[in-house]
């Protein structure tokens, strides 16, 4: 790591690490990160290996865990950042104030309070300022506003699409200080859907650049089909001949997919480059549909829900429909609808839902499409929290200090275990999430 001093961040609810990446890639140093699923710890580990993964629950969590199980030790944390899992209030979900989990929010605060950072950030789903339910919100203000920390009582509802994000993806932002430092600003809009229903969550104006399209994000990677490996494993080799065929009907990067690509790389972000081998395609197991489903794939239009399987096909020029997670474990393990791809009739793969996330190529997902589509759904777009993290870094006055070298991932078997493996990696019950109700299969193979 770089001698010189970054200012140091906390991610609670962590899952596969979106919000870590962003605020990485603001000039955050985040060294502790805390996460319930073993899965899920295995990955934000590949992907972060010179930070510290705790994999437990936050409520079994204090200050001092955290603390001592990374280097932070006694040093002054800037920011504490997390969204707790939102089933319990999303207006998707169960909206309900006496969901169990909902109690995770105040755990959120207590570590907070504990960890005593100047600032901090909770991200959650715009469910939560909604109705009777904006009074659990005005709840948890009331307590942090009681123990020390102002908070930005204007909270807002920020658009992914509004911040270089080719998907519509609204979250809710909550932001606070300890008393005596300025509160941070929320991130003005960057850019705006071209093709996209009026909501009140994005933000369109005349001096606004356009976000990418659905097109700038995936129409240079190489077509699945092309390749039969990827009917048992979840990554391919593209040589010469091969990416031929496949990047026949495709585009050249765009700027966006170039910059997801590691060809180009904006002078704000600050994050650790990756050493990765740009010609492997990872995170693209595909999907074998019937010739039925297949005919029904290319019979829907554009921007339109095919009606049997009730997905959603993606329009080349506008922006992808909100990527979700689909249930959990202990609700069934039912994988959410998934996109259409916009011009083959198939299913998207998680690096093409990745590219729509903002997730750059080096970063890698669970083997299996079941938590690979999870690990992205569940997560803030890292570009949507780099914006929020640059105000963070604007209200602490540091100059975002950007590392002059690359850093090689962790190994990538992390991304193959399984449950029981995981929670054996890091000696835990694999029990701590509820078993699935049907048998998950892992691929056994990688680059």
């Amino acid at each position: 790591m770089d001698k010189q001093q970054r200012p140091i961040g906390v991610d609670l609810f962590a899952g596969a690490g979106g919000m870590t990446l962003g605020f990485e890639q603001a000039g955050f140093d985040v060294l502790a990160a805390v996460e319930l699923d073993p899965i899920h710890c295995a990955t934000h580990e590949f992907n972060f290996p010179f930070w510290s993964i705790l994999c437990q629950s936050v409520e079994e969590t204090t200050g001092e865990d955290i603390r001592n199980r990374s280097i932070i030790g006694n040093q002054e944390i800037d920011v504490v950042f997390g969204g707790s899992p939102c089933q319990g209030f999303s207006i998707v979900g169960k909206r309900a104030l006496d969901d169990p989990r909902n109690a995770l929010v105040f755990h959120f605060l207590r570590l907070v309070l504990e960890l005593k950072p100047k600032y901090f950030v909770f991200e959650n789903v715009p469910g939560l300022a909604v109705g009777k339910y904006q009074t659990f919100l005005l709840e948890i203000i009331k307590e942090f506003k009681e123990s020390g920390y102002e908070v930005e009582e204007n909270y807002r509802v920020l658009n992914a699409a509004n911040y270089g994000v080719p998907q519509d993806r609204a979250r809710l932002f909550l932001l606070g200080c300890r008393k005596g430092l300025p509160l941070p600003k929320y991130p003005q809009p960057q850019t705006q859907p071209v093709k996209s229903k009026k909501s009140k969550y994005l933000v369109f104006r005349a001096d606004l650049p356009d976000c990418p399209t659905v097109w700038d994000a995936i129409g240079d990677l190489p077509e699945v089909e092309c390749f039969p490996e990827l009917l048992d494993k979840d990554w391919a080799m593209v040589s010469r001949g091969a990416a031929q065929r496949a990047f026949a009907q495709y585009s050249k990067p765009s700027k966006y997919s170039s910059q997801m690509r590691g060809l180009f790389l904006p002078e704000d972000n600050c994050f650790y480059e990756r050493l990765f081998d740009s010609r492997i395609l990872t995170s693209s197991i595909r999907t074998q549909h019937s010739y039925e489903s297949i005919i029904r794939f290319q019979q829907t239009l554009p921007g339109e829900t095919e009606p049997i399987s009730r997905f959603h096909k993606l329009d080349k020029d506008g922006i992808c429909n909100t990527l979700r997670a689909g249930t959990d474990r202990q609700r069934g393990a039912f994988t959410s609808p998934r996109p259409i791809h916009p011009s083959s009739p198939r299913c998207i793969t998680v690096r093409e839902a990745a590219r729509l996330h903002s997730y750059p190529d080096w970063f890698r997902f669970h083997v299996t499409k079941w938590h690979g589509f999870r690990q992205v759904g569940n997560s803030v777009p890292p570009l949507l929290a780099k914006a929020v993290a640059a105000e963070i870094i604007r209200a602490l006055g540091v100059v975002p200090i950007k590392p002059q070298h690359k850093i090689k991932l962790a190994d990538e078997s992390l991304l193959r275990l399984n449950m029981s493996q995981a929670a054996r990696y890091y000696d835990v019950s694999a029990q701590v999430i509820e078993p699935r109700k049907r048998q998950d299969t892992n691929n056994t193979n990688s680059p």
